[in-house]
Parts: structure tokens; sequence; C-alpha cells
């Protein structure tokens, strides 16, 4: 028998209390589900795009094309029960869970589908609650910036026969949850210019022609330029490097990226990069049909890659009909240097510091310090330099940390000094000035990055960061949530600093969830650990604790709560004592 393996959207139903139900007055049940199906369930199905897989008695087990349909279809179907059940008595009213879950299946000749994707939609339904739908962490990333919905995280929860925790979401729905389910986009390849909340876009690792691989670095530049360019338009939704590059080199379709990333449209292309010449092509696509709305190639000097960045940006904006004021077109106009080597230095340097290594951060410094020296005024270049220097003092890299955080101060504030409009510029000086312990300076400095790129993921995070050294839990939360809605693959530090605003509000069990979860994704981490230790301190659980603590010194026996302690700049040594306080009740520390 043939079998095709995909990543697909499942949902799964069922009816709460059916046997007793059915005990009570089979037929009846019977009657009203059958009627349920033909003029509630059936059509919501077709309407949001769904295949029914299989009925199973009260139930059913649906696929569709990316989660947002599954979830729109859940939540028209749970509405469209409270009208039906309301005057009828609790004991009679016929009420559905729901568990959507986004994972990989296996399809039959047959069409049946197989696997842990379905497993999991199939527990999830189980520990949902009556009327409620609950969603895998997978499934939830992928509608929590274009739902606007009333959530209960229920934290990592066991689910029967599956081996591994699973982070849980309740959608709460009916007229006091839903607050506003977005409306539904047309599935045509027209730019759909009133979808809800904004206009969605992913901009793929254009792919290196040159048969080259040390020319990666400047195909991954081109990309992340366009990127940079597109995200300071308010009016789109643009999905950070990070996560668009956890597809480089894969051979994907553009629909599994658009319901990965939760966008509608996708940019994907190819840079061929020949002595001074560059040949770059692009195409734009709809993810929800793949049809084309804008395809083009560019061969150019290689003096003129920014007109052709430009070029590329324009015609995006152009084919999603996005309406552009006067102060956008301004912030479009790239903002790099003119000087083609000193761009290229940028570009290589930039990509090693990404790799966030003691040895890519000093080759870094060497190619940004080059770029600043054959061009003094090219802003973006301080800023990653700055940024380098920021590397090496929170790290220990270099023998004089605090000559590494003057040094990183200097080249932030001139980088905001060349282009006093380069997000990124703003961005490197928050981050400098909160190690410098400038606490408001910093907050100021983010919040003016987010200003010039309101889509910038990174620039969230430090402002969360910010405010949470500030002792502003709550606020630094949101810019945290924030930061993982446009950053889906987000960078495994962001669950730490969410932690530490937990455990800032004495939620330590919250802060523990995310602890682990850190630790999962990075099992060398020191600084989780210690937090995790002190968790298990205040919950008095303290046998964990000390094995934690162990843990802590298995991954680096020089870690040194004292080097942490001067190093975090908390406004509040008190926040600090804080943990201090919960591994002196484990007994780990005197």
């Amino acid at each position: 028998m043939s079998e095709i393996r995909k990543l697909a959207a499942i949902l799964a139903a069922d009816v709460v209390g059916y046997s007793r139900l059915a005990g009570a007055d089979e037929e009846r049940i019977l009657a009203r589900l059958r009627a349920l199906r033909s003029d509630l369930i059936d059509p919501t199905i077709a309407v949001h795009h769904g295949r029914v897989v299989k009925r199973t008695g009260d139930g059913a087990l649906v696929e569709f094309r990316s989660v947002v349909d599954a979830v729109r279809c859940a939540i028209e179907v749970q509405n469209g029960m409270v009208e039906r059940n309301d005057g009828v008595p609790q004991d009679r009213r016929i009420e559905f869970r729901i568990g959507i879950h986004l994972g990989d299946v296996v399809e039959e000749s047959d069409g049946d589908l197989m696997g842990d994707g379905v497993n999991i939609a199939s527990r999830l339904e189980g520990v949902a609650a009556a009327g409620a739908i609950c969603l895998s962490e997978d499934a939830y990333r992928q509608v929590k910036a274009r739902l606007d919905l009333s959530v209960s995280d229920l934290g990592n929860t066991q689910l029967k026969n599956i081996a591994e925790p699973i982070r849980v979401y309740s959608l709460q729905v009916g007229s006091a949850g839903t607050k506003a389910a977005a409306t539904s986009e047309t599935a045509t390849s027209q730019p759909a210019t009133t979808a809800s909340p904004k206009l969605s876009i992913a901009v793929l690792p254009f792919a290196n022609m040159s048969g080259d691989p040390e020319q990666d670095y400047f195909a991954d530049g081109i990309s992340e330029d366009i990127i940079t360019a597109l995200s300071k338009l308010r009016q789109l939704f643009v999905i950070a490097r990070n996560s668009s590059f956890t597809f480089k080199g894969k051979n994907v379709h553009v629909q599994e990226v658009g319901t990965n990333l939760g966008v509608r449209y996708v940019l994907e292309g190819s840079v061929r990069k020949s002595g001074n010449r560059v040949r770059i092509t692009a195409q734009l696509i709809d993810a929800t049909t793949g049809g084309h709305l804008w395809a083009e190639r560019f061969d150019r000097d290689l003096t003129d890659i920014f007109a052709v960045q430009d070029d590329v940006t324009q015609q995006i904006v152009d084919a999603l009909a996005v309406n552009l004021t006067e102060g956008d077109r301004k912030r479009l106009v790239p903002g790099q240097t003119g000087h083609p080597e000193a761009y290229d230095c940028f570009l290589r340097g930039r990509e090693l510091w990404h790799r966030l290594t003691k040895q890519t951060n000093s080759d870094a410094r060497d190619l940004l310090q080059h770029a600043v020296e054959l061009d003094p005024n090219f802003a973006s270049a301080h800023a990653f330099l700055a940024l380098t220097h920021g590397l090496d003092y929170l790290n220990r890299w270099s023998a004089s940390p605090q000559r590494s955080i003057q040094q990183a101060e200097e080249a932030a504030t001139l980088a905001v000094a060349r282009d006093d409009s380069d997000p990124v510029a703003h961005w490197a000086l928050s981050v400098v000035r909160l190690y410098s312990r400038q606490h408001d300076r910093a907050i100021s400095e983010a919040e003016r990055a987010i200003g010039l790129n309101p889509n910038f993921a990174e620039g969230q995070v430090s402002l969360g960061e910010a405010l949470l050294y500030s002792g502003r839990s709550h606020e630094a939360l949101a810019c945290f949530d924030r930061a993982r809605i446009l950053n889906p693959y987000f960078p495994d530090v962001v669950l730490h600093f969410q932690a530490w605003a937990w455990f800032q509000l004495r939620r330590y069990e919250e802060a523990v969830k995310l602890l682990m979860q850190r630790v999962s994704r990075n099992p060398v981490t020191d600084v989780s650990r210690a937090l995790l230790a002190a968790c298990y301190g205040h919950l008095g659980r303290f046998e964990e604790a000390r094995a934690t603590w162990q843990e802590v010194l298995r991954v680096n026996p020089d870690f040194s709560l004292e080097y942490r302690r001067k190093v975090l700049p908390f406004k509040n040594p008190a926040d600090f004592d804080l943990a201090m306080e919960g591994l002196r009740k484990a007994g780990v520390v005197q």
C-alpha cells in the first residue's frame, strides 16, 4: 500500500458526554447530530477548505491546509453550537470539544491519516473543556498573530500515550470568549489588501547560484537587507530573519512555509555573483494558492546592488498594493554605504556575528572595523561593530570586559550619529546603554528602534530586556510575546528572559516551565540551569535544586554567581538577590 508523509493541520472533535446523551435518548441524539452535520459542521468544514478524513460515531478527524483555516472552522462551529444550545437544558445540550495540532502525518492510499500528528490532535481534544478548543504550541504559534482570542496557557501537559509533555493552549469561544476572529481571506492570487491583521510576508534566504559556497554570505545578506527594508512598513507583517532562514537549503513548498510561519505571501529568489556583475532573480508567491504575483530578473554591476535592492522592495510593495505615505517612501530608501568593498565587508561581518561564537565574533569585528575605515559614515557597520564588543563583554571573551563595553558604546553612539533613522543603530545603542546601566536611555533607544522598524523582533527583545532589568516584568512579558509572534523560530534565550520576568513576579512554576524548555533546546546553558535551581529552592524542591546546580557546574565549571551579579544590569539589586535566596534555601550557596 503506497503512502505519503507530509505536514498537516489536524482537527479532532467529539461530543462531550455522548454515552450519557445516547443512553437517555439515542434516536433523538443521532437525529440532532445528523442535522448538525448537514447544516453546520460539514458546510463550515467545506468553507474553510477542510477534508473529513474519518468520522468516529460522535466525532470526526479533519485535515486542513493551514492551522488558521482549522481554527477558524473550529471557532465557527463552537459559536454555532452556542446559538443552537440557547434555551436547551444543560443535560440535553450537544457540546463539542476540539483539539488542533500541526504535525507530521502519513497519508495512506485510501486517504486515511496516521502518525503523531493525528495522535496528538486526538489527545488534545481529550483534554479540552466542553465548548473549548485546545491547540498544541506548534499550532498556536501559527495563529497567535492572526486571530484576536482569549487564550489560556495550560502549560506543559502530559497527554496520554504521548512520550513528551506538550505545551497546550485553550481558546475560549462563544460570545464571551471570542473577541474578534480575523476575517477569512479569499483564496485568490490577488493581493489581499484588506487582510487582517496586516499583509504578511516571509522572505526566504536567496539561493547562492555562484557555484562557490563561500559566496553564501552575499546571497544571505541581500535577503536580510530586503527583510530589513520591508520591515520598516507598518502596513506589513514581516517574519524575522531567524525564522525565515530556518528554511535555508531546504526543498520546501511555499504553502508549507506559509503555514509554518503564518504568512500569506512568500518571496524567494537567487543570487549569482561573477566578477563585477550580479544577477538577482526574485518571485513573490501567494502561499495560499501557490500563484505568482510578480517575478523579475535583474542583471547589474555590483556598484548598482543597492539600486537592485530598492527595485525589489518597491516592486513587492506595488504587487501587494500597499498604500505608501511620503514618510514610508523615505524609509524605504536604502541607507547603506555606496562603497562596494565596505558593503562586502559588512555582509561578511554581519553573517559571522550571527554565529555567536568567540572566534566568529572576533573575525566579524575585524571585517566590520575595515568596513567603517572604508566608509566612516556607514551606520549599520558601526552598529554591528558595537554588537561584537558587546558580545565580548557579556561572554568574558576579552582581557578587559570594561574596555569592551566602552568600545561598544563608542561605536553605537557613532552609528546613531551617522544615521539617526537606522533602527539597527538605535537597537545597538539600546543594548549598550542597558549593560552600562542606563536603563531609561536603553528603553528609549529600543522604543526608537521599534518606531523606525515596527517588525523588529530583536528590538522587541531588547525593549523587553531593558524593562525586565528595570523591574517592569509585566511590560517585559508583553514585549517578549510580540517578539515571538514576529519570530516564530525565536532564539532560545528569549525563554530565559521570559522565565526571569515570571521569576521576578514570584510565579516560580511558570518560570520552571520556560526554563525546562530552554534547557531542552540548549543543553549546555548554565545560566538557565542556575535560575532553575533558584526556582526549585523557592518551591521547596530542594533535591531537584541541588541536582540542577550540579548540572550548572558540569556544563561550566567556572560558573560564577558573583560575575553574574556584576554583569547583569538589574536596576534593583534585590531582583538578583531573589535568585540567591532561592539557592540558599536549597543549601546550594551560603
